[in-house]
C-alpha cells in the first residue's frame, strides 16, 4: 500500500459498495489476501478492523476456519492499521508473528488490530509490535496475535 491508505480508506468509503471496493484494491496490491476475501470494516491511525466470512474455501479438514486463514487476517489487519498509522516517511514489514488459538472458529470473524506503542518518528529502523484480536459473531475471543513489524526510513533515491 502506499503512505495515503488512509486517505483512500476515507474517500472510497463513502461511496456506496466503498468498504467492498476498498477492500478489492488492498488485494490487487496484496494477491495472498485475496484467499479471505476479507472486508475491512474500519481504518484510523492505530486501528484497523476487517471481518471474513466463514465459508468453505477458508476452512481445514474439521469444518473451522483454518489457522493459516486466522494468520493471514492477522497479518492484513496489522498491517494495514501500521501503514495507515506510522509517519509517511517511513515504511514497515512483518518481522515475526506469535499467535494463539483459543477456540474452534466458526461463523464470520472480526479481527481488529492496534499497536501496542506509540509510533515515533525515527531515523533509524525499530521493532512495533501490533496486537490482533480475532473474535466471533458472539464477540467471544478465538485467535490472538502479536505482529512485530520492522519499522525503517525510506531510503530516497
Amino acid at each position: 500500500m502506499s503512505a495515503s491508505v488512509l486517505s483512500l480508506y476515507r474517500r472510497i468509503t463513502r461511496w456506496p459498495a466503498g468498504h467492498w471496493l476498498f477492500s478489492r484494491l488492498v488485494c490487487l496490491k496484496a494477491p495472498y489476501f485475496a484467499t479471505i476475501a476479507p472486508r475491512f470494516v474500519a481504518l484510523e491511525p492505530g486501528r484497523c478492523e476487517v471481518r471474513i466470512r466463514d465459508r468453505r474455501r477458508v476452512h481445514n479438514h474439521i469444518g473451522t476456519v483454518h489457522a493459516i486463514a486466522l494468520c493471514n487476517l492477522a497479518e492484513l489487519s496489522a498491517g494495514v492499521m501500521t501503514d495507515a498509522t506510522i509517519p509517511a516517511d517511513m515504511r514497515w514489514i512483518p518481522k515475526g508473528m506469535t499467535v494463539e488459538y483459543l477456540k474452534k472458529a466458526v461463523g464470520t470473524l472480526h479481527g481488529v488490530a492496534t499497536p501496542e506503542l506509540a509510533a515515533p518518528a525515527s531515523d533509524e529502523g525499530y521493532e512495533w509490535p501490533v496486537g490482533v484480536q480475532v473474535t466471533d459473531a458472539a464477540g467471544g475471543a478465538v485467535f490472538r496475535a502479536r505482529v512485530m513489524m520492522w519499522v525503517s526510513p525510506r531510503k530516497h533515491a
